[in-house]
């Protein structure tokens, strides 16, 4: 037999079911902005392997050029 019943378990059921929801809100709000943080982060680093990658083919381009040139012209002037 209960002594002291209590009259008011269904607030402390809701105020642990309110804890709950609001713990889950944050977590799924920090998730949402680290997955953000992430694809700004990915974008950002393929942008700058792609500026690296068109200046290392230019360089390579003008190198190869040169070196062309540069064994035409001893070509030619063995021809001669």
């Amino acid at each position: 037999m209960r002594l002291f019943k209590r009259k008011h378990t269904k607030k402390l059921k809701m105020k642990k079911v309110f804890a709950v929801l609001a713990i889950a809100a944050a977590f799924a709000a920090c998730n949402n902005a680290a997955e953000t943080t992430e694809a700004t982060t990915v974008a950002a680093d393929t942008a700058a392997a792609s500026a690296i990658v068109d200046s290392a083919n230019v360089a390579i381009d003008s190198t190869v050029k040169a070196a062309t040139d540069s064994i035409g012209a001893k070509v030619d002037s063995v021809k001669k």
